[in-house]
């Protein structure tokens, strides 16, 4: 791949994209690869690995950022992000790649499919871009005080920052909770301070069941409609869950 020095060792990280990139900028000044990247937490000791934490510098993660955003191009730089956000292992290594590569192609790095690690990348990008699209329509927001919204997923990857711009623009004037419950993630957004917005971990055991009023009337009115509306002998389960996968249905209203 590159005339660079192929190392046995394993890079460990924090876990973050400024870490990735951090590990990025090391690779690129010193004209080396490491055999795998891991999330610190997700590395399990052995006698065999040779393992190095990486401490993230936001100095170095800017550079590469920037670097990517101006010399190669912006979607290079998102495709990096996009793929991050995966659920899929060892993607790390793979954007790693991607990214020394793009540095060195420029921005026909993403025609270049013949290369496994781009590929991969992009295949990454597209499952995260298609599961935040479906989850746009399939995330139910409930009322649970005034002008407060809560909604929960379970979502493959980790698609909570994409989802929660999405309802950011559609409903600004709302007040948002966004729970990842397969992360512990919570996305909150106060519509008083349009411009911010938060990421936090939750408990395991964080959950709301108490909905407003009007919220509960909601409710029973959108399922008496759901119920009525489907005609039991056209019913086709196949192709519902073809439009709705099935692991979706625990958060859908009408499902429940």
């Amino acid at each position: 791949m590159f005339n660079w020095k192929l190392l046995k060792t394993i890079y460990l990280y924090d876990g973050t994209l400024n870490g990735l990139f951090t590990i990025a900028f090391d690779c690129y000044i010193f004209k080396s690869i490491p055999s795998n990247i891991i999330f610190e937490d997700n590395y399990i000791s052995n006698f065999l690995d040779t393992a190095i934490y990486i401490k993230t510098d936001n100095e170095k993660s800017s550079r590469i950022w920037n670097g990517l955003y101006n010399n190669v191009s912006y979607d290079t730089l998102y495709n990096c992000y996009y793929a991050f956000l995966s659920c899929q292992k060892n993607k790390e290594i793979n954007i790693l790649k991607y990214i020394l590569k793009a540095f060195i192609d420029g921005p026909k790095i993403n025609t270049m499919l013949h290369i496994d690690y781009v590929l991969e990348v992009m295949k990454l990008r597209k499952n995260v871009l298609h599961e935040s699209h479906r989850l746009k329509g399939l995330t139910r927001l409930s009322e649970i005080n005034k002008n407060l919204f809560y909604a929960s997923i379970h979502p493959d990857n980790n698609v909570i920052e994409l989802l929660g711009h999405f309802f950011i623009k559609r409903f600004p004037l709302q007040n948002l909770i966004l729970h990842d419950k397969n992360r512990n993630l919570l996305f909150l957004y106060n519509s008083q301070n349009p411009n911010n917005y938060e990421i936090i971990s939750s408990p395991s055991n964080f959950n709301i069941s108490n909905y407003s009023i009007e919220e509960i009337e909601f409710q029973n009115l959108w399922k008496t409609f759901f119920k009525n509306i489907s005609i039991k002998e056209r019913t086709n389960p196949r192709l519902q869950m073809q439009y709705m996968p099935k692991k979706y249905w625990q958060n859908l209203t009408e499902l429940k």
